[in-house]
């Protein structure tokens, strides 16, 4: 008994042929046969190779996405730092300013 799936009598349908349900079968219809179930192993093939590259792709959208979010914050980190440094660096040369502006206290130290 040959039992063909709907996909395996559609694809013989469109070659315009029909097999008969008991075995054994002809050289052309084992051949033709084998070509359309091919051929389907080849479409389901090819529908496997684009669902993982799509799912590659979306990983790497992923990851895209959140590199860029990890870099917008890294970015508001440096402006922040440069900020601070800034503003130490003021206070660093005020401090060097009013140390340098005073003239040198001398004093004298009695020791008993």
């Amino acid at each position: 008994q040959l039992r063909l799936t709907e996909e395996e009598k559609r694809l013989l349908a469109q070659e315009g042929v029909t097999l008969a349900g008991d075995l054994p079968l002809t050289q052309a219809e084992e051949r033709l046969l084998k070509k359309v179930r091919r051929k389907i192993r080849n479409k389901q093939s090819a529908q496997d190779s684009r669902r993982r590259k799509k799912e590659y792709l979306d990983g790497l959208e992923s990851r895209a996405a959140a590199c860029s979010a990890l870099n917008q914050e890294l970015r508001k980190k440096v402006q922040e730092l440069e900020k601070s440094n800034r503003s130490l660096l003021r206070q660093l040369q005020e401090l060097i300013k009013e140390t340098s502006s005073k003239p040198a206290q001398t004093g004298t130290c009695v020791l008993v």
